[in-house]
């Protein structure tokens, strides 16, 4: 498993360099990464081939992208599905306004047949509009299979919702793992911890993900210890090799 997992690059966040970001991940035991707008602005399509060739260079494989906004401006849109083309990649984590769909969804869903790209969805906790199961259910019977989920799994358990069992009602639409685990206190706050001390149950998890012949990028994102995240990673990285 340990050759298959990525890194999502917002773990280092409080690094800006992409040559020691792309070393970093190394140092965790990986070679792939999903690179967020911390490190890349996608806005920008004059920096692409710059930050596409330092992780090449570094035998580093970007994966995916993410979590990118897809709203009612395809121009826009289409740059980041730019990147993604020419970093060899086939996956992007997305997020909508609710403000702005269902215009958005046509525009990903066209983007992403041109490109051949499938879009999964962040669950992005009990707040998030997109949270729940429920309501990404409702998404998808409005949608094509080009939008699917990128499954959150901290996100998830924040949502009260179980992620394992989220993994099976979707599999198939599910096209990424955000690899999270959280501890909750008393009142009801989350703090990041690494993967499987949580309460993520992390076996069961990849039982599943093994059932449904699950093959989408696996992305490990731990937002603790920002300032030096490399050692929790490499428990995160070891925990799914055991």
């Amino acid at each position: 498993m340990k050759s298959d997992v990525a890194i999502q690059s917002y773990c280092f966040r409080n690094f800006k360099d992409n040559s020691q970001v792309a070393q970093m991940v190394r140092e965790c035991g990986c070679s792939k990464i999903e690179l967020c707008g911390v490190h890349v602005d996608f806005s920008d399509e004059s920096c692409f081939g710059e930050v596409i060739e330092t992780y090449e260079k570094a035998g580093v494989q970007i994966v995916s992208i993410g979590v990118e906004k897809i709203g009612k401006s395809e121009v826009e849109a289409r740059k980041r599905f730019e990147f993604v083309r020419k970093a060899g990649a086939s996956h992007m984590s997305v997020d909508f306004a609710i403000s702005e769909v269902p215009d958005s969804y046509r525009i990903a869903e066209k983007l992403a047949d041109e490109y051949d790209i499938n879009l999964g969805i962040h669950n992005h906790g009990g707040l998030h509009w997109l949270g729940s199961p429920a309501m990404l259910e409702n998404v998808f019977g409005q949608t094509t299979g080009r939008i699917g989920l990128s499954l959150d799994t901290a996100w998830a358990l924040h949502s009260h919702a179980d992620p394992v069992q989220m993994a099976g009602e979707f599999s198939q639409r599910l096209y990424l793992i955000h690899l999270k685990d959280f501890l909750f206190d008393s009142a009801g706050n989350h703090r990041d911890v690494v993967v499987g001390r949580g309460n993520l149950d992390l076996e069961s998890l990849m039982a599943v993900l093994r059932k449904v012949d699950f093959r989408g990028p696996v992305v490990i994102e731990y937002e603790g210890d920002a300032e030096d995240p490399v050692p929790a990673l490499k428990e995160c990285v070891d925990a799914l090799a055991s």
